[in-house]
């Protein structure tokens, strides 16, 4: 039964039809196409192949492609990333001399009192030699 149904499907796609186009005043044929359904089959398969890879070409080759998300330039996403390391570096030095600053201000202002260290510092005594 395989064997009929497979003979009938190569069948029909091999079987030839006339397209015809004609003008609808005259009734005079314009063009006249001879086609089978593998032949439609073949011919749509082959434009839709051709648009996806002009649509791929297109996308791929022209600056397009800077506009779907996740598909930076290489060089602009490690320049990305050295600018925000050099931005964090730049915040941490300015907190720091703004802390800096702001002792500076308070000691010259007189505000701060100056705490002294009294813990005593354990310094080895050096070793003398003997002659």
């Amino acid at each position: 039964m395989s064997q009929t149904d497979t003979n009938s499907t190569l069948r029909r796609l091999r079987n030839r039809y006339r397209l015809v186009v004609m003008n609808d005043d005259t009734y005079e044929e314009v063009v006249t196409f001879k086609l089978s359904r593998l032949s439609v089959y073949v011919a749509l398969s082959t434009i839709f192949v051709l648009l996806t890879g002009l649509t791929v070409a297109l996308i791929v080759f022209t600056p397009l492609k800077l506009y779907i998300p996740g598909y930076g330039d290489a060089n602009a996403s490690r320049e990305l990333r050295e600018l925000k390391m050099r931005t964090d570096s730049l915040e941490t030095t300015m907190k720091y001399k703004d802390q800096y600053l702001q002792g500076v201000k308070s000691v010259l202002q007189g505000d701060a009192t100056i705490k002294l260290d009294t813990t005593l510092l354990d310094i080895p005594v050096p070793e003398k030699i003997d002659d």
